[in-house]
């Protein structure tokens, strides 16, 4: 297949930057695009036109699966509509790349995992931290046995969201709604997916259990008294998500993960992607574009910096396609849309449909084990067993097993 129709549905800030992101992509042709919410699709029609690009709009998903040619589909609606879609573009004969966030139920993912076993296709979340420069720099040290038998990873989603949170029918933003009535790790994938890869979750290793807590909420209404005062309706609104939501994950081999939650606070953005083994040790700096490292031997911390890059980053980003990215987060984007790409081809997904699941699974169970007083809760082997006999993986430029030097 030398040539991928892909159709996008859903038009906000992330859904139209993707999609423009998509057009730029060799060997991708995006034929239509969609949204239910007019006010998008109107500013989608003038974007187009600036920009001199053309393709069908429509307003219902449903009518545009069924006219199009299409291949694959990508989603960025609202959290609680990815799977319903994605399940819908599947037995449509489509692939689906969803946007990041996590399940309300396991129903939900159990869902997705037997539609895609049904009509063979995929459903990949489009988690395009895999792909940072960082992370994958990390990923070849860790592969290379630099930091010799992993035993304890950090990561987390650190990043002021108040006024995103608090406008969001302002903004017809999904997040608010989530934020009024759900107590959890409600978006965990981007500490999540760089962390499993090194690991081998669902590849010879699993995930067992998790215990969450959460802090009481008090950051939105803060940001609410000092920014919209004391008339606004959600004033005194008594908000179910705490402010920090702290994850403990223990896995099958003996590893642990600690996942940190926190977008109602003035913090600055950060992942704190966190990397440890029995011969060294990487730590995300508070500025995400640096960090520390320590091997053993070091005297002391050691800055992160282009030298370490120039040894070991991660043959992707050694292109000048990935270094010379001007949109799309410096390049990740740019990655995970290539990645999404060369999987519908070749109906083989890098983060396959045991991870999409793996992955949003984390906030249903964390909402589990925060409303129990931080329980433990078991987590699902959506495998059913064959994490411990994992097929042999396909083996691609965009591979998150192994780095795949011979193939650049």
């Amino acid at each position: 297949m030398d040539e991928v129709r892909i159709g996008v549905i859903g038009l906000g800030g992330r859904g139209l930057s993707m999609m423009f992101a998509l057009t730029d992509i060799a060997g991708v042709y995006v034929p239509a695009c969609c949204d239910n919410y007019e006010p998008r699709l109107e500013n989608a029609k003038a974007e187009l036109e600036k920009n001199g690009k053309h393709m069908n709009i429509y307003s219902d998903y449903r009518e545009m699966i069924e006219k199009e040619d299409l291949d694959a589909v990508y989603i960025a609606t609202t959290w609680i509509t990815h799977s319903k879609i994605a399940i819908d573009c599947m037995n449509s004969g489509l692939h689906a790349g969803i946007e990041v966030g996590g399940a309300a139920s396991e129903y939900e993912v159990r869902e997705l995992i037997r539609t895609s076993k049904k009509t063979g296709k995929f459903t990949m979340m489009m988690e395009n931290c895999c792909y940072d420069r960082k992370e994958m720099a990390v990923f070849n040290m860790v592969k290379k046995g630099l930091f010799g038998e992993i035993t304890h990873l950090e990561g987390g989603y650190r990043h002021d969201l108040r006024d995103e949170i608090v406008l969001g029918r302002e903004n017809h933003h999904g997040r608010l709604a989530n934020f009024k009535l759900r107590d959890g790790e409600l978006y965990p994938t981007h500490e999540l997916g760089p962390l499993m890869e090194l690991i081998d979750i669902n590849r010879g290793n699993r995930f067992l259990y998790l215990t969450s807590m959460s802090s009481k909420s008090a950051g939105l209404n803060e940001w609410i008294r000092k920014n919209k005062g004391e008339d606004y309706d959600l004033y005194k609104y008594r908000f179910g998500c705490g402010d920090v939501t702290t994850t403990m994950i223990k896995c099958a081999r003996g590893e642990t993960i600690l996942l940190n939650h926190d977008c109602s606070t003035p913090r600055p953005y950060s992942r704190a992607y966190t990397v440890e083994g029995t011969n060294g040790i990487f730590e995300e700096s508070h500025d995400d574009h640096k960090g520390w490292i320590h091997l053993d031997g070091d005297d002391g911390w050691l800055d992160f910096d282009e030298s370490y890059y120039e040894k070991y980053a991660h043959p992707l980003w050694k292109l000048d396609e990935t270094e010379n990215a001007k949109i799309g987060h410096g390049g990740m984007d740019v990655l995970i849309l290539e990645a999404f790409a060369d999987a519908v081809r070749t109906g083989d997904a890098p983060i396959d449909i045991y991870d999409t699941a793996t992955l949003m699974a984390v906030t249903y169970l964390s909402e589990q084990s925060a409303a129990m007083g931080s329980a433990p809760v078991p987590f699902p082997d959506f495998t059913d067993g064959s994490w411990i006999s994992p097929k042999p993986y396909r083996r691609s430029k965009y591979c998150l097993r192994e780095v795949c030097e011979d193939l650049f």
